[in-house]
Parts: structure tokens; C-alpha cells; sequence
């Protein structure tokens, strides 16, 4: 069993920061692609930051420059760094990982359970 869990959500002030990680946890053989997703009220969920096994990311282009995502492999943890924070970054942001369990020959897409993040004005 495998499974996501989420931390660092809030209410800030606009132009402060967050932190956001998100641990993965249970019978893991190895992690593919990391992510972070939104969802405001009445839109859709929309990606906000991915990471490679490797490194390599990318980013929406509404938060280029102010979100850095990054990931520890050791802790099969992913964090997604906010600054320079907006009112219309506020939403639910749900964690995604593409994980192979053990026993698996194929990944599978796994989910955490999304932490609310509110930016007043």
C-alpha cells in the first residue's frame, strides 16, 4: 500500500511564503515523476511544478520565478517552495507521484489528500 502525505498549507499574507512537502510512504520500489497540482473554486486542477527522478522540472507559467520544487530521493519526499505569494494562488494543492510498488512491473498514479493554501491581499 502507498500513499501520500501532505503538509505546510496555510494562510499568508500577499508577498509572504510557504513550504509545502509531501512524503510518500509503503511497499515503494522506485519514484518516477513528483508533482504538485491546484485547484481553486469552480476551475480545474491545473499543474503547478513537476520533477524528473532525475532533476528536471517544470513549471506553469504563472508561478516561473517565484516556485522552486525540488525533491529528496532518500526520503521519497517532494517539496514545492512558494515566495512572492498571490491572492490568486490560492487553492487546494494536491501532491502526485508516479510510483512503481513493489512486486509491480508498471507505475501506477498516486495522489495525497490536497492541503489549502489561502493568500489574503
Amino acid at each position: 500500500q502507498v500513499q501520500l502525505v501532505e503538509s505546510g498549507g496555510g494562510l499568508v499574507q500577499a508577498g509572504g511564503s510557504l513550504r509545502l512537502s509531501c512524503a510518500a510512504s509503503g511497499s515503494i520500489s522506485s519514484i518516477n515523476r513528483m508533482g504538485w497540482y491546484r485547484q481553486a473554486p469552480g476551475k480545474q486542477r491545473e499543474l503547478v511544478a513537476a520533477i524528473s527522478s532525475g532533476g528536471s522540472t517544470n513549471y506553469a507559467d504563472s508561478v516561473k520565478g517565484r516556485f522552486t520544487i525540488s525533491r529528496d530521493n532518500a526520503k521519497n519526499t517532494v517539496y514545492l517552495q512558494m515566495n512572492s505569494l498571490k491572492p490568486g494562488d490560492t487553492a487546494v494543492y494536491y501532491c502526485h507521484a508516479d510510483i512503481v510498488p513493489i512486486l509491480y512491473r508498471s507505475s501506477s498514479d498516486y495522489w495525497g489528500q490536497g492541503t489549502q493554501v489561502t493568500v489574503s491581499p
